[in-house]
C-alpha cells in the first residue's frame, strides 16, 4: 500500500497534477483484499494484536516466530501490530486521494482511519487486561509471548521491531479535510467520542505547520524515546545507517528460559551466528536498506506536520540538535557512504576485499548486497539484491548536486 501510494504521488507530480485514477482504484480493490486476510488471518482473537509470523526479519527473536507454537505459547508482535497500523494509514490516504474523484470513499478513509485508532488503543491495552506493547520502564515497544495459565512474558530485546511503529505516520492538509464533509463530520464525532484514544494517536486539535493534521502510533514523550535510542552510536546508529539490533546487546546479550530452553540473542553485526532460517541471513545487527528508507521516509512525514520547528539531538549524547528533515538527510548520507570511496580510495562496501578494492575491472562496478555489517558497512549476503538495496539511488537522487564547475572540484556533491 506504500509503494502504491508513492508510485502515484510520483507520477502526479510528473503529470502535472494529474493523477492516474485507474492504477490507484485497480490496485486499491486487490489491496482491499489483502487488508481483509490479514485482519482474519493474523488477528486470531479479534483483539486487534497481530502475529505474522517472521515478517521476512528471519532470526530477529529469540524464537522462530513463525513457531511460537513449538513453547506452546503466542507471540504477539510490535512489528506485525505496526506494519497493520502503517496499512491502515496507507489506505486510508488512498482512500482520500481517490476522493478526488469519487467522494464515496469518504466512508472507505473513515472505516480505514478507526481501524488505525482501535489498533493504537489495543497497543496500549491489550485486551482492556492492562498488557501492553509499550515499556514503560524501558521506554520502548517489545513482542509479548503467552503461555497458558502464567503471566505474559516480555521479550525485552531492543531490535528493529521497537522502532517499526515509527512508520505508522500520516499528515494531512486541512484543505483536504474541508473538501470532505461527511468524512470531517465522522471523525470530529469518533474524536468526540473516545477523546482518550484520540489522544493517544493524533494531533487532530493540535494543528501543525500551515494548519496540517497528524495521525501517528508515536508522538510526543514516546517518539522521542525511540528517536534517542535509534539515533544513539551505541545502540542502533551505526556510521551506515541504522542497526537492525541494538549494539548494547554486545557486552548484554538477552536471554530467556522457555520450556526448558535458555535461548539467547547477542549483537552480531556480520554474518549470522544463528541456524535459524538456514544461517543465510541476520537481522541480529547488519543495516538493512528497506528499514533504513522506512525510517528516513517517516521522519519526512513528521517533519511535513511541524514544519521544521521540532528538533531532537542529533546524535544522542552529542548535544547537537536538528530538526526531522535534517536528520533524515544525515541519515541518507550514511547509507551512501557505504558505497563511497574513503580517503584511501576504498569503498566500505567491499571491505577487506582486495580484487574489489583494487582491480580496475572490478572497482567501480558496485554491488547491491542484500545487508550490510552493523560497524564497518561491509556487503553480506546475496550480491544482487537491486530491489531494496537499489533504493540507494533513490537518496542519491534527492542529494545530488550536479557539477558546476569543473571535475577537479573537490566541493560536496550534496545540497545543503
Amino acid at each position: 500500500a506504500y509503494a502504491v501510494q508513492r508510485v502515484y504521488q510520483i507520477d502526479k507530480k510528473i503529470m502535472g497534477g494529474k493523477g492516474d485514477q485507474e492504477f490507484l482504484e485497480r490496485s486499491f480493490h486487490k489491496l482491499l483484499v489483502n487488508f481483509t486476510w490479514w485482519v482474519n488471518q493474523k488477528d486470531s482473537d479479534g483483539k486487534n494484536i497481530f502475529e505474522g509470523g517472521f515478517l521476512g526479519l528471519d532470526n530477529i527473536s529469540v524464537i522462530d516466530r513463525s513457531h511460537a507454537h513449538h513453547y506452546k505459547g503466542k507471540l504477539e508482535q510490535a512489528d506485525a501490530t505496526s506494519w497493520m497500523a502503517m496499512f491502515s494509514l496507507n489506505m486510508m490516504r488512498i482512500s482520500l486521494d481517490l476522493c478526488e474523484f469519487n467522494k464515496t470513499y469518504q466512508f472507505t478513509a473513515m472505516k480505514f482511519l478507526e481501524h488505525f485508532l482501535h489498533i493504537a488503543g489495543a497497543m496500549n491495552n491489550i485486551s482492556e487486561e492492562n498488557i501492553s506493547l509499550w515499556n514503560e520502564e524501558e521506554n520502548f515497544f517489545f513482542d509479548i509471548f503467552h503461555l497458558p495459565g502464567k503471566e505474559p512474558k516480555v521479550m525485552k530485546l531492543k531490535s528493529i521491531v521497537g522502532i517499526i511503529p515509527l512508520f505508522a505516520v500520516e499528515s494531512i492538509r486541512v484543505d483536504m479535510f474541508d473538501s470532505l464533509p461527511e468524512f470531517k463530520e465522522r471523525l470530529d464525532f469518533f474524536l468526540k467520542e473516545k477523546p482518550k484514544l484520540a489522544a493517544l494517536v493524533s494531533s487532530w486539535i493540535q494543528p501543525g505547520f500551515e494548519k496540517r493534521r497528524l495521525f501517528a502510533l508515536l508522538r510526543g514523550h514516546r517518539m522521542k524515546s525511540i528517536l534517542n535510542k535509534m539515533l544513539d552510536p551505541q545502540e542502533f546508529l551505526s556510521d551506515y545507517g541504522v542497526r537492525s539490533l541494538s549494539k548494547f546487546h554486545l557486552k548484554k546479550p538477552y536471554s530467556v528460559r522457555l520450556n526448558g530452553d535458555q535461548l539467547t540473542v547477542r549483537y552480531t553485526p556480520g554474518e549470522s551466528d544463528s541456524l535459524m532460517f538456514g544461517g543465510n541471513s541476520n537481522w541480529r545487527g547488519p543495516i538493512w536498506f528497506p528499514i533504513n528508507h522506512l525510517i528516513i521516509e517517516s521522519l519526512r512525514k513528521f517533519d511535513y506536520y511541524y514544519g521544521g520547528e521540532f528538533s531532537i539531538e542529533y546524535p544522542t549524547g552529542s548535544g547537537n540538535y536538528m530538526t526531522m528533515d535534517l536528520i533524515a538527510k544525515e541519515l541518507s548520507l550514511r547509507c551512501i557512504k557505504i558505497f563511497l570511496k574513503d580517503k584511501d580510495g576504498n569503498r566500505p562496501v567491499y571491505g577487506h576485499y582486495k580484487k574489489m578494492q583494487e582491480d580496475p575491472h572490478f572497482k567501480d562496478h558496485i554491488l547491491f548486497y542484500e545487508y550490510f555489517h552493523g560497524d564497518n558497512g561491509r556487503g553480506i549476503g546475496a550480491s544482487h539484491q537491486t530491489g531494496w538495496t537499489g533504493l540507494v539511488a533513490e537518496m542519491i537522487y534527492k542529494y545530488y548536486k550536479p557539477a558546476t564547475k569543473t571535475p577537479e572540484d573537490v566541493d560536496s556533491i550534496f545540497r545543503i
